[in-house]
């Protein structure tokens, strides 16, 4: 009888005789069944993706290596997606039969990647991820998933490869760019390529090279203009209207690792020179210098992450960004920002320019910290936190840039600014017979307008916590940025030192100016709240309280009633449209009129008026210039008519 030793050694006899003919079986047959894998990609397209698939002529060569000729892919009524003149890979043997495709060696030469877009659809819309109509409420592993995604990429991605004369061209309505790879070469693990680029609007001629090793997930490549000047970004300048270039790119991987059910990635990515353009972001070139992003990236069963020990250097400015998504319950965004202990006038250095133009030229000591932290839970909006904490040590500003906030203090010329064009100018001082001290207003006045527009004046600090926390929640609702939140400060901040324009940098510089005027005591509440009374638009042409009261009822602002602030409190968010208020017949329409009465009900439930104000209260009546805007638009002009109006000159 066999002994156990002997029957083990007869079974490995017998499988690695099995396996050994199963080697030759594949390699005899290999030519027919690489033919029938072919075949079945070919229906495999044809059915699911409505699109022709063809290989001219595909064979093996020596053990292990795939030679295919004249690839081509053509989705139906549509242009040419894909054509390759030749492509011959070799593939790692032994991981095939664990089920995991390894590419060694890749050469190609002579193609095409063609996106294209016309009135008739696009040519790559079948092979688009389809959105599942059912949820069947299985969640995704986000670590599994990504690492399974990396894994396959990364073998797909050979550790040798020669790439010459390959293009990607897109043509979207007409908006053409065209990326010609010359050559893209990877031996011992460096990487060395130049790819010409050219659109409707400029040529250039690029070149990434560096480390890269696939089998060891690591790289380090950079990206760099071969000509001089900066590399320009294709296609988004027809398309989006955006202008932006850079100088070079870095991109570093030093780490992917899968461990304790989490899948981490680190490394890092700079860029310089950084420029971009767009009249949404700023009315100038924003300009970025130096940036660099040390990521640690945290993928978990429930969640995605841009862990806190990842760090942003910004210029001279460095701060720890927190990002995550988790929907281990509910779908719940967190952004948390800390910026450590700094120096103020290093903050002010590293600005981008052209973000802050105001601020160029400020001068600052002392020190100080920042803290943020956001939290929006989409199953519960209304619970966001929005907690946003600055600590400062000894910070003292030395020196205004070109908003000098100082100058709210005293006398000085306002031009208001609209559609880029410097209004008449308005002396705000008392050489000016129109200007008024707080003082010498009507009360009902100061109270009809801080009802409307900030209740909370002389308590907060240029920011209503609660209301910018639902402006936030409306703005991710509609997913647009809408009016709301808006303080009196902020409002004096953006006619006295800003634009009326609708950009990214003047809100950010809004919300910087306003923190510096309220939490340095420049100004007292009561100067910001007379200045503010004697620059903000009343009507067409009318500025100052001064203006307005003569403009609408041949008064003194001390004269006005009741009603007749309630009405001037109103008309503050859009002065130049109150003429749409009145009838033919010059008096208030009935929106107007509920619009007063819950205005006056709100003022007397919070004590600012008693019922004896309102005795003996009439309905307003327009007797100044106002009312030859009234008439106009009774005869000739209608709410949705956009001709321009005679302004009234003073």
């Amino acid at each position: 009888m066999r002994t156990r030793k002997q029957k083990v050694i007869l079974a490995s006899k017998i499988v690695g005789a099995v396996f050994v003919l199963l080697i030759i079986a594949i390699f005899v047959f290999r030519d027919a069944l690489l033919q029938k894998a072919i075949v079945h990609i070919s229906h495999k397209m044809e059915t699911d993706y409505n699109s022709n698939f063809t290989i001219k002529k595909a064979q093996f060569e020596g053990f292990n290596a795939v030679a295919m000729e004249d690839i081509l892919l053509v989705p139906k009524n549509a242009d040419t997606l894909l054509q390759i003149e030749s492509v011959k890979t070799k593939v790692n043997f032994w991981h095939l039969f664990t089920g995991d495709l390894q590419l060694e060696n890749l050469e190609a030469k002579n193609g095409f990647v063609q996106l294209v877009r016309t009135k008739y659809g696009r040519n790559f819309d079948a092979f688009l991820p389809k959105k599942d109509t059912v949820d069947t409420g299985e969640k995704p592993n986000y670590a599994k998933l990504a690492y399974r995604l990396l894994n396959r990429g990364l073998n797909l991605i050979p550790t040798d490869m020669n790439l010459q004369n390959l293009t990607l061209r897109m043509n979207d309505m007409g908006k053409k760019a065209t990326m010609h790879m010359n050559t893209l070469v990877l031996a011992d693990k460096q990487m060395e390529s130049a790819i010409e680029v050219h659109t409707n609007t400029f040529n250039q001629r690029w070149k990434i090279e560096g480390f890269a090793d696939p089998r060891h997930k690591q790289t380090d490549l950079r990206f760099f203009n071969i000509d001089s000047g900066k590399i320009k970004v294709p296609y988004f300048d027809e398309l989006y209207g955006i202008l932006s270039s850079f100088d070079s790119i870095r991109w570093n991987v030093s780490n992917i690792d899968m461990s304790g059910g989490e899948l981490h990635v680190d490394g890092f990515t700079s860029i310089t020179n950084f420029t971009i353009n767009h009249p949404k972001i700023a009315s100038k070139d924003v300009v970025i210098k130096k940036a660099r992003f040390d990521y640690h990236l945290l993928f978990g069963e429930n969640f995605v992450a841009v862990d806190s020990s990842s760090t942003v250097d910004l210029n001279q400015m460095k701060f720890h960004p927190y990002v995550s998504y988790n929907n281990e319950t509910d779908k719940i965004y967190t952004l948390k920002v800390s910026i450590p202990k700094m120096k103020a006038q290093n903050f002010i250095a590293s600005l981008p320019e052209g973000l802050f133009r105001h601020f160029a030229g400020m001068e600052a000591t002392g020190d100080f910290d920042y803290h943020l932290n956001f939290v929006f839970n989409k199953n519960k909006p209304n619970a966001l936190v929005f907690d946003s904490q600055l600590n400062k040590q000894n910070l003292v500003i030395t020196k205004y840039g070109e908003a000098n906030l100082s100058k709210l203090n005293s006398e000085f010329m306002y031009h208001a600014i609209i559609n880029d064009v410097p209004q008449r100018g308005v002396y705000v001082g008392q050489s000016n017979p129109n200007y008024t001290p707080l003082s010498q207003m009507s009360p009902f006045l100061r109270k009809c307008v801080l009802t409307t527009e900030d209740p909370s004046f002389f308590s907060h600090k240029g920011f209503i916590k609660e209301a910018f926390k639902q402006s936030i929640v409306k703005n991710i609702r509609t997913k647009k940025f809408s009016r709301g939140g808006s303080t009196i400060s902020m409002q004096l901040i953006k006619n006295a030192f800003l634009t009326r324009e609708k950009t990214l940098s003047r809100k950010l510089e809004e919300i910087l100016l306003v923190y510096i005027l309220e939490n340095n005591r420049i100004v007292s509440k009561e100067r910001m709240l007379e200045v503010y009374f004697n620059i903000i638009e009343w009507g067409p042409n009318v500025y100052g309280i001064g203006e307005a009261a003569q403009f609408y009822f041949q008064k003194n602002p001390s004269q006005l009633t009741l009603n007749e602030c309630l009405y001037l409190a109103n008309i503050v968010p859009s002065p130049r449209k109150f003429m749409y208020q009145f009838n033919s017949e010059g008096n208030l329409k009935p929106f107007a009129l509920t619009r007063e009465k819950m205005l006056k009900n709100t003022m007397m439930r919070r004590g600012m008026i008693v019922p004896y104000d309102t005795i003996n209260q009439l309905p307003i009546m327009v007797t100044g210039a106002a009312r030859s805007f009234i008439k106009v638009k009774a005869e000739s002009v209608t709410a949705s008519d956009s001709t321009s109006i005679e302004e009234f000159d003073f």
